[in-house]
């Protein structure tokens, strides 16, 4: 009977001893349970941390940057826009200083002209004055050429019949005609025999000669009378002679 107690009280002990081992186990599983589980979220929790710090920085840094570049960019095209309008401006002036090129015309004189005299067959009796503007803007042939053989006292007659519609103009280039009738009517007057020429330009009010003269050398033989004439200036040479 006491062997029994004995035994029984033995088991009895193990029993409680298995089960304390048990207990023991059962609580450092859990603790280990525990520990694994705080881990991945400790993991998780700084994970995302990290990563969000690391993209706020470069969303930072992004930020930084374009807004450091934006203005440099956009500096660089109003620099270019600037230079571009003011290029433009420039040509647009240029365009104006063209269309400013266009000069007045001034009177014709012996300084921009280049004068001639030359014999016609047709009328006869007569000599061809022809006038070339040679400077660089357009002239005025007014009226009619004074002239003057060698030393005579007198201006040779001038043809009012003559007179033009309008003022000669001459571009540069262009040559305007006068004609000489070295003898009018009637027959039988006096007739002198020069051998140089002198043309004188006259100005708009046709009060006297203005700018330098021109001299020029007759054909061979020349003759003329008093009652003579020179035209006015004609744009064409056929209406100079048709006097």
């Amino acid at each position: 009977m006491r062997n029994h107690i004995r035994t029984t009280a033995l088991a009895a002990t193990a029993l409680l001893a298995a089960l304390s081992l048990t207990a023991c186990g059962g609580d450092d599983s859990a603790d280990n349970g525990k520990a694994g589980a705080a881990a991945p979220a400790a993991n998780s929790t700084t994970t995302p941390d990290s990563g969000k710090d690391a993209k706020d920085a470069q969303d930072t840094k992004g930020s930084s940057s374009g807004t450091d570049s934006a203005p440099a960019e956009n500096a660089s095209a109003t620099t270019k826009n600037s230079t571009g309008g003011s290029q433009g401006g420039k040509s647009s002036t240029g365009a104006t200083g063209g269309g400013s090129t266009s000069k007045s015309p001034v009177t014709c004189t012996g300084s921009n002209t280049k004068v001639t005299v030359s014999q016609v067959s047709r009328p006869i009796n007569h000599l061809l004055l022809t006038a070339t503007n040679t400077g660089s803007v357009p002239c005025y042939a007014y009226h009619a050429p004074a002239l003057r053989f060698d030393d005579a006292q007198a201006a040779f007659p001038v043809l009012r019949d003559s007179i033009p519609q309008a003022v000669v103009t001459l571009a540069p280039g262009q040559s305007a005609y006068a004609s000489i009738g070295l003898s009018g009517e009637p027959d039988g007057q006096e007739l002198h025999k020069s051998k140089h020429l002198g043309v004188y330009f006259t100005g708009k009010s046709n009060q006297g000669s203005t700018g330098p003269s021109t001299e020029l050398t007759l054909p061979a033989g020349t003759t003329w009378g008093d009652n003579g004439f020179v035209t006015y200036w004609q744009s064409e040479m056929a209406d100079a002679l048709t006097y």
